[in-house]
């Protein structure tokens, strides 16, 4: 392991030979050191790896004095600290002093570390050291990825972050959305958070440039998450909570009156992700909230992070809306005509230039010969459907939920009702865009290529086999567990067999867990894909231990096999 002491990281800036691409021009040396007093309070992180770049992250927080500031950065390689590689960013308040480099001429599947530091006037000031790796450029070595998301701070300590940072064999963090979440301390999680002193800060929901940057910097200044964030590069997608929850196009279920235009808070939103996530920016004259974006791993997988929600996204339709106010007699007829709204071939998740854009890397991922094209896919792809909760629970085991979900619970008790009937229950996942759904397989059954799946959003655990309408196999997806945030099984304490009910009442599940906190591992190999599911004990207090649930084998030729 290269050294990287103070001493070493001195001499290193001064001396290395190779400068990398910077996203303002370089300073010579010469330049007068900070007046003021600086920290680096959020940690390091790096992401979006390819074979000869990779993008770094720091922020630096002026203690006095108001900017610009001169961060210098430096990367090693781990295995020939011949290989360095410096340079400068100018960061100022119109950035919030955030730092982030795309840099390059790096070797492809190498192990890199990289520091930060800026020159005072009292001394120079590191910040914590980080690994990276560049993506292979060719070649079967195996890929390995832990994949996690829904990471709400008031609901429990970052312990699932803390698990992954002790994994030393990684070559990705894969965070599929739901990274911060916007309520304020009278919203979703409040209580669990003043119980465990993890308030939200700001304590309001976050509307403005200065709520979304105070939110980020609150998650960022955690240690479990610096933690995993410093073990190895991520690739990032935002869900819906990174802006607001069930976000669409045009509007969003929690952006209400009196909050201003959705345009400006999405754009906001948009510009802090930007600003503190370790994700390469869309190129000039792209949308900036374009992020869809492909990776390519060897001749193992190609990964592709989709953009599922602020693009291309069609208005929301959610049966807790339109169910609201219906007479239960008047439900079944009300269901169907949902249903035809929802099928309306119109509807898009992705939006038509994704799409297009997708069935592009679909062709190109199975022209290069990549057994296997990755979703870095936010909301659940297999058709899902309710089990008929009111024939198999309890009066008693309803009435908990029912407790259990406090002001929601009336809208457990319709959900009960309403799963009799037997249809799709999650509209807010690709249930809700069937025929978009469609478009996607076909594409992909177009080029060719096998598609592995990997969800969040549910708080939950899938391991599911993907058919399209006609029946035909179209790959595996893997849904992780959540960090914090809780799932139905928290709802549903007592009931041991709803995982059990869900894959008898769906061919498109094989297993899922309600219950937990947690990540999954998978492996991918030029002739298999392993997933290992990870759990943690708690997340009610930092002290915990973790286990493996459950392992899961998909190949081409045998499909979907739990270990």
């Amino acid at each position: 392991m290269t050294d990287l002491t103070r001493r070493g990281a001195l001499g290193l800036f001064g001396g290395a030979a190779g400068l990398a691409g910077c996203a303002t021009p370089a300073l010579t040396d010469d330049v007068a050191a900070y007046a003021g007093d600086v920290a680096f309070e959020h940690g390091v992180a790096s992401g979006d790896p390819l074979s000869d770049r990779v993008v770094i992250w720091t922020r630096v927080t002026p203690l006095s004095g108001d900017g610009p500031i001169t961060v210098r950065y430096l990367m090693v390689d781990e295995g020939d600290d011949a290989q360095q590689f410096t340079g400068e960013f100018v960061t100022s308040a119109a950035r919030d002093f955030t730092v982030k480099v795309d840099v390059d001429g790096l070797s492809d599947g190498r192990s890199y570390r990289y520091v930060f530091s800026v020159d005072t006037e009292a001394g120079e000031v590191r910040s914590s050291e980080g690994r990276t790796r560049t993506a292979a450029a060719s070649g079967t070595t195996p890929v390995r990825a832990a994949v996690i998301s829904c990471s709400n701070f008031p609901f429990g300590y970052f312990n699932v972050y803390e698990e992954i940072s002790k994994l030393t064999d990684l070559d990705l963090v894969i965070h599929l959305g739901d990274y911060i979440y916007e309520y304020g301390n009278d919203g979703y999680g409040a209580e669990v958070g003043e119980a465990l002193g993890r308030p939200h800060d700001p304590p309001h929901e976050i509307l403005s440039l200065d709520d979304y940057r105070r939110r980020h910097a609150q998650y960022k200044a955690d240690a479990s998450l610096q933690k995993a964030h410093a073990a190895a590069p991520w690739l990032c997608t935002w869900d819906d909570h990174e802006s607001t929850n069930n976000s669409y196009r045009t509007g969003a279920q929690n952006h209400n009156e009196g909050e201003g235009l959705w345009t400006d808070r999405k754009q906001r939103a948009v510009q802090v992700y930007l600003e503190w996530m370790p994700v390469r920016d869309p190129a000039p004259g792209v949308p900036r909230a374009a992020i869809w974006r492909s990776f390519d791993f060897g001749d193992v997988a190609t990964i592709t992070c989709l953009e599922s929600r602020l693009t291309g996204r069609s208005e929301e339709i959610s049966w807790g809306a339109e169910l609201a106010d219906v007479d239960p007699s008047d439900i079944p007829e009300t269901a169907a005509e949902v249903l035809g709204r929802v099928s309306d071939p119109s509807r898009t998740m992705l939006g038509a230039e994704q799409e297009t854009w997708l069935d592009e890397r679909f062709s190109a991922s199975a022209e290069a010969g990549k057994p296997w094209h990755v979703l870095a896919n936010q909301v659940i792809m297999a058709e899902v459907r309710l089990p008929n909760l009111a024939a198999s629970l309890t009066p008693e085991q309803i009435g908990g939920a029912v407790a259990a979900a406090g002001e929601n619970g009336s809208f457990v008790e319709l959900m009960v009702g309403f799963s009799a009937l037997g249809l799709p229950s999650n509209l807010d996942a690709w249930d809700g865009f069937p025929a978009a759904r469609e478009r996607l397989y076909a594409s992909a059954a177009k080029a060719g290529v096998e598609l592995i799946t990997l969800t969040g959003d549910t708080h939950t655990a899938w391991a599911n086999p993907l058919k399209d309408k006609s029946g035909n196999d179209r790959g595996a997806e893997f849904g992780c567990t959540s960090v914090t945030s809780p799932g139905i099984g928290q709802f549903l304490p007592t009931v041991d067999d709803l995982g059990q009910m869900y894959a008898d009442a769906n061919d498109q599940v094989y297993w899922f867990d309600p219950h937990g906190h947690g990540f999954v591992l998978v492996t991918f190999r030029d002739d298999r894909v392993d997933a290992e599911f990870r759990k943690v004990s708690t997340v009610a207090a930092p002290d915990y231990e973790a286990h493996t649930e459950a392992v899961f084998t998909y190949t081409k030729d045998v499909g979907l096999q739990q270990v």
